[in-house]
């Protein structure tokens, strides 16, 4: 067998095919292999099967990086998939006029009581004080101006 690195590159892109799902990390693969054996030409004895050296450094190259890839996350912390996504500031305008126009056609004692509870974060128990009634008729209007806001702003469908 030939000492000749080179002679061998067809052979292990050929094999590196076979061993890879994809072109690109064929190519990765075999130049991966070409690395490893020239930083390790020293434990190379001339003489000795050349070829069967560099497929034994390109299998053992192709389970570290399936054993590394099993482990690692997909995407990295700089990876734009992480990157929160915000609708556009027209939608939330629109969304808020709507709201806006809803809350205004309500009947004011359910507006009260949504807006209190709802939007103001107050516990029913406050909100009664507030609108001087029972802790059942905050629930009650609460739930009513829920439905009518659901029934405005959802989408038919």
């Amino acid at each position: 067998m030939s000492d000749d690195i080179l002679g061998h590159i067809p052979a292990l892109r050929a094999y590196a095919r076979a061993l890879c799902k994809s072109h690109p990390d064929a190519e990765d693969l075999v130049q991966e292999t070409l690395l490893r054996a020239i930083e390790n030409a020293h434990r190379y004895q001339p003489g000795t099967n050349m070829r069967a050296w560099l497929f034994t450094i390109m299998r053992n190259r192709f389970f570290t990086n399936c054993h590394k890839a099993a482990r690692e996350r997909t995407g990295s912390a700089d990876c734009a998939s992480l990157v929160p996504q915000v609708k556009a500031d027209q939608e939330w305008h629109l969304q808020a006029n709507e709201l806006k126009a809803a809350l205004a056609e309500m009947p004011a004692h359910y507006r009260e009581a949504i807006i209190l509870v709802g939007a103001l974060g107050e516990s029913y128990q406050d909100a009664a004080r507030i609108l001087d009634c029972d802790i059942g008729t905050i629930k009650s209007r609460v739930n009513r101006a829920r439905n009518m806001l659901r029934k405005v702003l959802e989408p038919a469908f």
